[in-house]
This record gives C-alpha cells, sequence and structure tokens, in this order.
C-alpha cells in the first residue's frame, strides 16, 4: 500500500487497565512502534488514546495495546463511551471487604498503644490476609505480570512485590517459628498495604468521575424525542429520526431539541447551561435558537438547521472532551521522568534490601525496608497531577461559556499579558447604523439608492445598516452588475452603467478620488467616533458622488473587560480596520491601552506578530474572518461564537457568548489551572522525593507508605477539583 497518498486520520480509543503515568508511557510507546502512526497522546485521567496515522488500521492499534497488557475499544463520538472508563466508578465492596479483614489484624498494634495484648493467632492472621492479598488484590498481580511480560514497570507490579514480600516473610517466620508461640508477623502491612491502595483508587476514581461532571451535564441537555410537525399534526419523533428542514414544536417549560430558527411565535430562553448567561434571552421569529437551551414562556415553531453530531451541543460536548483528552506541554515533562520511574524505584529498593541485610544481618527489617521503598514509590499522582486540574479547569470553564479547544491553549494563556482586540462585533455591537449621508453631487436619496445597490447582496454589517436606512428612506431598489469586495478597502459594481466604488479613505485615495469637499464634515464626523465610507464614480474620471457615516455604540461589558484585564495586569490593544478618529473615540470610553487604526486585514497578523517579537505574550480576540489570520498568529486565538465559523477554528478559545468580559476570565481560569498544575507536581514529586529515602533509611513504616501513597493520588485529584469553585471575580 503505498502511504503517500493517504491521508492522515485522527482515532480515539479507551484505554482500560492504565493505573499510573508508567502505564501512559507503555501505552504510547507500543501504539508508536505501530506503521503509519505519525502521533500518540495518552491521558490516563480521562483514559483516552489519541492516535494520528496515515494507513494504520484501527484493529492493528487495538491489537497493539491489548498486547501491551491493556484493553483499547474505539471511542464512538456521541456515543455511550463519552465518558472515560472509570464513569462506571470502581466498586466499593472489595474495600469494604479488605478494611473487614484487616481490621482484626491491625487491631494488635492499636492495643499496644493501651497497654493491652490483642494479638491473634497467627494462622488465622494467615487466614484474614490470604484472600485480600491474592482474591481482592488479584488486580495488581494480573497487571503487573503484564507489565513485565511487556518489559516495563508500573504502579501494580510495585505494590504486588511489596505486598508479596511482607506477605512471603511473615510466611516464612509463621512456618519457622509456630511451635514456640506465635511469632512477630508481618500480616497486618501486606493486607493493609492492599486495603488502602484500593481505597485510594476507589477515592481517585470517584473525584475523576466528577472532573468530567461538566461533560455529564452538557450531555443531559440533549432531549431523547422531538415534537415535530407533520402534514396530519404533530408527532413525538425519536431525536435520530428528526431532519434539518423539519419544524419542531416546542411548548413552554420544555427543552428545546435542535438548533434551528424561530418561525412562529416569541418566548424567553434560557441557554444558561450552553452560554454561561444567566438571564434569560427574548426570540421572536428570525432569531436563532440552540438545541439544549430551555424555553421559559411562549409556544415555538423552530425550523430545525442542524441535528445530531452537527448540532452546537453536540460539538460544544467534543470541544470540551477534546480538549481533556489531549495533553498540555509540560506533561511532556512528566512523561519523561515517568519513563525511568518504576526501573529506578526497583533499583533503589533492591539496594536497600541488600544494603540493610549485608550491613545490620537483620534481613527481616531489610526485607521492610524495601516494601516501603516499593510501596511509597507510587507514580499515580505524577500521572494525575496534570490531566485532572486540565479536566477540571476546561470544566468549568465550559459551564460559564467558554470553550476551550486543546489543552495546550489552557495552559499557554496562563502566560498572557497583552490582549488585542479586533473593535466591530468584538467590542462594539456590530450592528452599526447610518447616521448620516452627505452627498457630493446629487441628493441624499440618490447617494443612498447607489449605496444600497452595491451593499445589496452582502452580509457586512455596514452593508446592512446601508440597505436598512434606504428601506426606511422608500428610495428606489437598484440592480447591481460586476459586484466584488475589494480586501480591505470596500466594493466595487456597475449600477445604471456607472462605475461605482464604495470604501475607505485609502480606497479613495488608491483610485485617484478628490474627497476634499467633503473634507469638513468627514473630519466632524471621525471625531464624532463615526466610521466614514466614500461612495464614487469612476466611470470617466474619479469624481466623489457622496460620504456615508456609521455608528456602533460599545457593548455594555466592554469597560468592565478591559478593567478587569487591566487588573490582572495585562496591556489591552485594540486593533481595526476602522479610520483613526472612530478608534480613539471608543478606545478612550473603553480605556484602551494602546489603538491600532486603518489596518488591513492582512496586516492584523503581522501587529501580532511584532508584539510577539517584542517579547509579549499575545491573545487576539476576534469575530470575523479577517480576524482568522491574527487569531491563528496569536500565542492563543479567542473567538467569539457569534461571529464566524473561519474565525472559531482559527482560535483556541471560543466564548459561546458576545461578552469580551469573557477573556479575563478565560486567562483568569488558565492561571488557576495552572496554578494547581504546579501545586500538583509538587506534592507528587515531593511525596516521591521526600518518601523514598526515609522508606530505605528505614525510618518509614510499610504501612504508613502505603498510607501516604494511597492519599498522594487522591490529595492530587482532590486539590484540581477546588478548581470546580471557580466564580467570575472571586
Amino acid at each position: 500500500m503505498n502511504t503517500a497518498t493517504l491521508p492522515l486520520t485522527e482515532h480515539e480509543f479507551l484505554i482500560e487497565g492504565m493505573t499510573c503515568a508508567s502505564c501512559v508511557t507503555r501505552v504510547e510507546k507500543t501504539l508508536k512502534a505501530v506503521a503509519g502512526v505519525n502521533d500518540v497522546s495518552v491521558n490516563l485521567a480521562t483514559e483516552r488514546a489519541t492516535v494520528r496515522a496515515v494507513g494504520a488500521a484501527p484493529a492493528d492499534l487495538v491489537a497493539a495495546v491489548d498486547k501491551a497488557g491493556y484493553r483499547a475499544t474505539p471511542f464512538e463520538d456521541g456515543g455511550a463511551a463519552t465518558q472515560p472508563a472509570t464513569s462506571k466508578g470502581e466498586p466499593w465492596w472489595p474495600v469494604a471487604l479488605a478494611a473487614a479483614l484487616s481490621l482484626p489484624l491491625v487491631l494488635p498494634m492499636i492495643g499496644m498503644l493501651f497497654g493491652a495484648d490483642w494479638m491473634i493467632n497467627g494462622w488465622l492472621q494467615l487466614a484474614l490476609a490470604t484472600p485480600v492479598q491474592f482474591w481482592l488484590g488479584a488486580r495488581f498481580y494480573k497487571a503487573g505480570w503484564k507489565a513485565v511480560r511487556a518489559g516495563a514497570g508500573n504502579m501494580d507490579l510495585l505494590v504486588a512485590l511489596g505486598t508479596s514480600a511482607g506477605y512471603g516473610l511473615s510466611l516464612y517466620l509463621l512456618f519457622k517459628h509456630a511451635e514456640h508461640g506465635t511469632p512477630h508477623l508481618y500480616f497486618e502491612a501486606s493486607a493493609v498495604i492492599v486495603t488502602l491502595v484500593l481505597l485510594g483508587k476507589w477515592l481517585e476514581s470517584r473525584a475523576k468521575r466528577q472532573t468530567t461532571a461538566a461533560i455529564a451535564a452538557l450531555n443531559a441537555l440533549k432531549p431523547e424525542v422531538a415534537r415535530v410537525r407533520m402534514a396530519y399534526g404533530d408527532v413525538d419523533v425519536p431525536m435520530a429520526r428528526v431532519k434539518v428542514g423539519d419544524t419542531v414544536v416546542v411548548r413552554p417549560g420544555e427543552r428545546i431539541p435542535v438548533d434551528g430558527v424561530v418561525t412562529i411565535g416569541s418566548s424567553q430562553v434560557d441557554e444558561s447551561l450552553i452560554t454561561g448567561e444567566s438571564l434569560p434571552v427574548a426570540k421572536h421569529a428570525g432569531d436563532k435558537v440552540t438545541g439544549g437551551a430551555v424555553n421559559a414562556e411562549g409556544l415555538l415553531l423552530v425550523e430545525t438547521t442542524a441535528v445530531g453530531a452537527e448540532s452546537t451541543l453536540s460539538r460544544i460536548v467534543r470541544m470540551v472532551e477534546s480538549a481533556q483528552a489531549k495533553k498540555a506541554p509540560i506533561q511532556r515533562v512528566v512523561d519523561r521522568v515517568s519513563a525511568v520511574f518504576v526501573p529506578v524505584v526497583l533499583v533503589i529498593a533492591a539496594i536497600t534490601l541488600l544494603g540493610w541485610g549485608v550491613a545490620t544481618g537483620d534481613w527481616e527489617q531489610a526485607i521492610l525496608n524495601a516494601v516501603a521503598v516499593l510501596v511509597i514509590a507510587c507514580p499515580c499522582a505524577l500521572g494525575l497531577a496534570t490531566p485532572t486540574a486540565i479536566m477540571a479547569g476546561t470544566g468549568v470553564a465550559a459551564r460559564h461559556g467558554i470553550l476551550i479547544k486543546d489543552a495546550e491553549a489552557l495552559e499557554v494563556a496562563h502566560r498572557i499579558d497583552t490582549v488585542a482586540f479586533d473593535k466591530t462585533g468584538t467590542l462594539t455591537e456590530g450592528k452599526p447604523q447610518l447616521v448620516s449621508a452627505v452627498p457630493a453631487v446629487g441628493h441624499e436619496a440618490h447617494l443612498l439608492s447607489w449605496g444600497a445597490a452595491i451593499q445589496a447582496g452582502s452580509e457586512h454589517p455596514l452593508a446592512r445598516a446601508v440597505m436598512n436606512a434606504a428601506k426606511e428612506a422608500n428610495v428606489p431598489t437598484l440592480s447591481a452588475a460586476k459586484v466584488s469586495a475589494v480586501p480591505g478597502r470596500g466594493m466595487s459594481a456597475e449600477v445604471q452603467g456607472r462605475a461605482l466604488r464604495l470604501g475607505s479613505p485609502r480606497y479613495m485615495q488608491e483610485l485617484g478620488v478628490d474627497t476634499s469637499a467633503l473634507a469638513e464634515p468627514s473630519r466632524r464626523l471621525q471625531d464624532e467616533g463615526r466610521t466614514v465610507s466614500w461612495l464614487a464614480d469612476v466611470t470617466h474620471a474619479p469624481v466623489l458622488v457622496g460620504m456615508l457615516a456609521f455608528g456602533d455604540a460599545p457593548k455594555a461589558s466592554a469597560i468592565t473587560a478591559v478593567k478587569s484585564l487591566q487588573a490582572l495586569g495585562i496591556r489591552t490593544v485594540m486593533v481595526t480596520g476602522d479610520n483613526r478618529g472612530s478608534a480613539m473615540v471608543v478606545g478612550n470610553v473603553l480605556g484602551i491601552d494602546h489603538i491600532e487604526a486603518e489596518v488591513l486585514p492582512a496586516d492584523k497578523a503581522a501587529i501580532v506578530n511584532r508584539l510577539k517579537e517584542g517579547g509579549h505574550s499575545v491573545a487576539m480576540v476576534g469575530d470575523g474572518i479577517n480576524d482568522a489570520p491574527a487569531l491563528a498568529a496569536a500565542d492563543v486565538g479567542i473567538a467569539m461564537s457569534t461571529g464566524t465559523d473561519v474565525a472559531m477554528h482559527a482560535a483556541g478559545i471560543t466564548l459561546m457568548r458576545g461578552d469580551p468580559a469573557l477573556v479575563a476570565d478565560a486567562i483568569d481560569i488558565s492561571r488557576r489551572t495552572y496554578r494547581k498544575i504546579r501545586q500538583n507536581l509538587f506534592w507528587a514529586f515531593a511525596y516521591n522525593v521526600i518518601g523514598i529515602p526515609l522508606a530505605a533509611a528505614g525510618l518509614l513504616n510499610p504501612v504508613v507508605a502505603g498510607a501516604a501513597m494511597a492519599l498522594s493520588s487522591v490529595s492530587v485529584v482532590s486539590n484540581a477539583l477546588l478548581l470546580r469553585r471557580w466564580r467570575a471575580g472571586a
């Protein structure tokens, strides 16, 4: 097969059986060894593997994972597998049973604190410890054996070796000294370690499920049926059978089942779980609605525009899942450490055993110290430190209307020190109105009529303003030919046999149009913050026809957005194609630190690159097609969902409502998430850096080591879950 002609394909799998960072490393190495695989990313917290390959069959990838000792299941988008395998949860009964069997073994230790002798018979200790070791703890032997067969090591191997050593030592002492009474045995250490590890895995599983609460909440918004209006009446139809173009009936209090456009009716719609907007939004005929939102009061008829995987809700779920499944850059450092971690621990345990045994001759104590080394050195916490924080951070962001496309965007955003904003539609309402039409020749109606003819086919906000003004003024509708856009400058067309040009002052200058006749009103309008477009007739010699002035009010939350960013120590920049007068008025009202005006779309990316070259970490915020290059050039691109799909594809972060105040929230969440990652990594390393030397020095009891190991994983996940308490402005 010629793979050169095959496309790069992305496959996702749920991976079962991973217990620590070393498992992640082994699964990645195994998948990378498959022919055609370009890149692999495995996430311990979500138990997902993302594989990008050319020509590699999913069956080959599954077989490779199975051979390495794990189980891979293709991830079905939108199916039941929208949660990690741990969503089913670790069963609680093995923990409870292990605790019940271990308690009698621990009671003598407790009795010693009070001077009581509660020691039980050695054979009874054996009877209690054996099912804990080999039945309830069988999972460690199975996974550890698979690791050995694959020529690697993992947490399960460390636990299996450590507890087996303690159990074996106790068994040896029991048979050797049984006739002289019950010797001091260590069955309680092995049984309690198994119990504590099982408890830790159960608590960890429970906590990890909470990190996926955002996805669970979003999935819960998907109705199972929709009421579709047919020729013979309204019929409840399963969502899988609803088609684009169907008219769906949504009663008051019901959840809107599809993305669509309201055709009949008006109501208040609660979109809070999708956009993070707490207040209901008024919807009338012609307005778009999103599946999953709640219709509060009126009956709505909605024409379906998207269903299933193409719906906004499904795309949101995919984006959050993708962000949670992918690795942050800092995780690569952890992966490199994890790759050598278990072999190093095994060497340290062997040195501890031989060192104590040879130096003291007390091989009993030597085995216990080696057991403590093996048990304390669990790399679970290392593997969970980053992904659990990423999952919690992306989850809380999604609940507040901020969609983070990948973990890298979330991590990089914490470094942002400069935010560049587009103006129209980002800081302003994006709904400009024509406030003045000043003819240089002829009448105002003539100017409006020609302007409307040129703009008739355009979706640009200024074009809609001209069309609305012409409609209100009842000017005649003219048809235009040879209509074309001139990027960054304006429009050209033929109307009534005349070659007309409509656009910016720069466009007029390039065409050789003299605009001095309207210089004074133009200057006055621009000083008032108006955007000015010029209309010229270039059929023969270029002649100025007139001037159109537009006004666009700043968004109510724009001032708050700028102040919030400045409170975080972030510099704000406005990059706009509008004239300097208009840009300065808006910029001064909002308190923008620096303004770049009259910028061509192609030059926006150059300005972002210039800011980056100046040593700044830059986020670009925009909503239009012309913002896409700048969004891609920035360290982090932030797009408004009220804008174009092109902008959202180019951005790493999407704001689900057109509120620029969410930019500061996104950066704040990123900073707090990164802080949690660093805290988690510190504690994960600290447990091992402090615990392993103590265990090797004989200062750490194996039971205490087991408790510390279990606590390390739980504390890392619990610390990450504190991110769920995040509130805007808190």
